[in-house]
């Protein structure tokens, strides 16, 4: 295959995950629930491993900034590797869950293969105290993550580019629906 023909199988893939129906009423369902949340007087709180972390951080402060939406996002090394320490990386999450969420906040799981112990570990916490999960997934479609969340963005590919940029097109979508507009699209479009 040459690498022309490569690129468009491989942009395939985003479309048929980015643009379907059920991404959009999901976006828009995750937009209504973050105003509900702000209402009540709650945050976003935000978690990944490895790159869902770097997505975690960047939403956060982008919820925080650009939409005015309280958010923080769970990876400062010193809280990630004291909790790791004294509670096992598996359960970490969940402590931190555990000192820093109210019960009107929504917590954001961001896993590529939806199966980080770390994370699943969070979502049951979470569950069990009733605060909100959003999870944000890939590869399987009935992974252990997805099983646990309130509203569940899942994206159909195992790879781990693909899961990870469908992902953080999702929430920065999400940020310009609380902000209702993007500042860019309105320049460049006509209507």
């Amino acid at each position: 295959m040459d690498d022309l023909n490569y690129l468009k199988l491989y942009f395939t893939q985003y479309e048929k995950n980015l643009f379907t129906d059920e991404a959009k009423e999901k976006m828009m369902e995750m937009r209504d629930r973050i105003t509900r949340m702000q209402q009540e007087g709650g945050k976003l709180i935000f978690v990944g491993n490895g790159a869902s972390a770097a997505i975690a951080s960047h939403c956060a402060l982008d919820f925080t900034k650009q939409a005015g939406v309280r958010a923080t996002a769970f990876n400062d090394p010193s809280l990630i590797t004291a909790f790791s320490n004294d509670y096992g990386y598996e359960y970490w999450v969940a402590k931190a869950i555990g000192f820093y969420a109210e019960p009107q906040d929504i917590v954001v799981l961001i896993s590529s293969s939806g199966k980080s112990p770390n994370m699943i570990n969070a979502a049951k916490y979470a569950k069990e105290r009733s605060i909100e999960i959003i999870t944000f997934t890939g590869f399987s479609i009935d992974n252990p993550l997805k099983q646990l969340g309130d509203l569940n963005f899942w994206v159909d590919s195992k790879a781990y580019n693909i899961v990870e940029c469908t992902h953080m097109i999702w929430l920065t979508a999400v940020i310009d629906l609380i902000m209702g507009k993007s500042e860019d699209l309105l320049r460049k479009t006509k209507y």
